[in-house]
């Protein structure tokens, strides 16, 4: 059987093993010389000839995992059944399920969930659409909805490989915010179809995440859909990361003794995130900020054949800076990066005001390494888990959505994604706020309730709220 393998990980071992030839020692003593740390040993099967065990074992050397199959294809009366890691078993069959929320035990159940006593029910939502929110799962359910076409840091990797991606995603609602969730991966990356596609699915859903779509098409899907729906529909890559992003920089402005309207912002990477992160950045008060692409800084002096890069240059740089990132950086007081890893100096961020602010959001690599500039800058924040400041997506879409369907808003409008973002922010207190801690952690359990709360009340302010909620 092929198996799956991952060095500096757990993996698990299946070895039959041959009583009468071998015995568990030989297997033991072969995964120690090739330093394999057994931490379980379970048994599936014995009888009077044969064991079979599974060994969950701990390598951290490059190249261990293949070393230690050899060496235990090597020892006489063991045979190695399968190498698989946790990762990989946790995915088998899927990471989620659906459950009924009431159990089907007679005759009298049948009918009332089924037929005849359902057709009551659709009789009513035939006469009164508005019902169905109440009466179906459309009052709890989001669709994550991706084409495949710019899954994580894979890139186009088509609609099957980005699955387990959006069934991450699906498990994340449910267990942040208690929406129920389910992953649509689409065999097309044609716009139109699309489009057209998540149309004719919006009736089961109350809302759409659209996740993982490669920009400009994901500007437009999105754009068409939040026009042709009455749903809320929400480019977690875009919007996602601008409503984090925004709540990180809130409390690293506070803390450096900034304000938003006065600090002089670079936004590195002018694509869908970076485009979302600008507005929400203008939206929230800023007045200069700067883009850098391929092209340098984008300024209004240029004509560009890329319409995101022509609507950046005509509403961001107000002194019509020129040149490359070296000259966009100087003197400025926050950069954003969401571009590509190792794009940044130390000598880039030593020309920036004192105790700049740098948010290297590139994954897996940043823009720059923490440690590389920690002792020059005010603060510094990643999309890594493992260093502080981590602006991760999770902070803000299972809250913001939350509050949607409970407000059965018509759009997640900008209101309400400046709301999330002050909310996120919020969770630290002043006397908890600190050059390594200006974002929250993701399993904070304040989170999710605050962003719903304020969410709830900018939709309700902002005139997309079609139900009226009492805090």
């Amino acid at each position: 059987m092929q198996s799956q393998m991952t060095d500096g990980k757990t993996i698990i071992l299946r070895l039959e093993i041959d009583t009468d030839k071998a015995q568990f020692g030989k297997a033991a003593t072969a995964i120690e010389q090739v330093k394999g740390d057994i931490v379980a040993i379970d048994v599936i099967h014995t009888d009077k000839n044969t064991s079979v065990r599974d060994l969950t074992v701990k390598i951290t050397e490059q190249g261990a995992a293949e070393r230690l199959t050899e060496a235990l294809r090597s020892v006489p009366g063991i045979r190695l059944l399968h190498v698989s890691d946790r990762t990989f078993l946790l995915h088998l069959g899927g990471k989620i399920t659906i459950q009924p929320k009431t159990p089907i035990q007679n005759r009298d159940d049948l009918s009332r969930v089924y037929t005849p006593d359902v057709a009551r029910v659709c009789q009513a939502i035939h006469e009164e659409p508005s019902k169905a929110h109440t009466l179906t799962i459309k009052r709890n359910t989001v669709a994550v909805v991706s084409d495949g076409s710019a899954v994580l840091g894979l890139g186009n990797i088509g609609p099957y490989a980005a699955m387990p991606v959006m069934e991450g995603k699906a498990m994340l609602f449910k267990q942040f915010a208690d929406v129920d969730a389910f992953p649509i991966c689409l065999d097309t990356q044609d716009t139109e179809e699309v489009i057209a596609a998540v149309k004719h699915l919006a009736p089961a859903f109350g809302g759409i995440n659209l996740e993982d779509i490669s920009a400009p098409r994901c500007f437009e899907i999105e754009q068409r859909l939040r026009e042709e729906l009455d749903i809320p529909v929400f480019h977690d890559d875009q919007h996602g990361t601008a409503v984090v992003l925004y709540a990180g920089l809130l409390n690293a402005l506070k803390l450096t003794g900034r304000t938003l309207s006065e600090a002089r912002i670079v936004v590195c990477g002018i694509g869908a995130a970076g485009t979302a992160c600008t507005k929400m950045l203008l939206a929230g008060g800023a007045r200069n900020v700067i883009g850098i692409d391929r092209p340098g800084i984008l300024s209004a002096d240029e004509t560009y054949d890329h319409p995101m890069w022509q609507w950046y240059a005509e509403n961001t740089n107000p002194e019509r800076r020129k040149g490359g990132l070296k000259e966009a950086l100087e003197g400025a007081d926050v950069f954003i990066g969401v571009s590509a890893g190792r794009l940044l100096t130390r000598e880039h961020v030593a020309s920036m005001a004192p105790d700049p602010i740098v948010f290297a959001m590139a994954n897996p690599e940043p823009e720059i390494r923490p440690e590389l500039v920690e002792d020059i800058v005010g603060v510094i924040a990643t999309g890594r888990s493992d260093y502080p400041n981590q602006i991760n997506n999770v902070l803000c879409f299972p809250g913001i959505f939350r509050g949607a369907l409970d407000s059965r808003a018509s759009e997640i409008n900008e209101a309400m994604k400046l709301a999330a973002a002050e909310a996120i922010a919020s969770v630290i207190s002043d006397e908890e706020l600190n050059r390594m801690y200006i974002i929250p952690s993701v399993f904070n359990a304040k989170i999710v309730e605050e962003v719903r709360r304020r969410v709830v009340a900018a939709a309700q302010q902002s005139g997309v709220s079609r139900r009226q909620l009492r805090d």
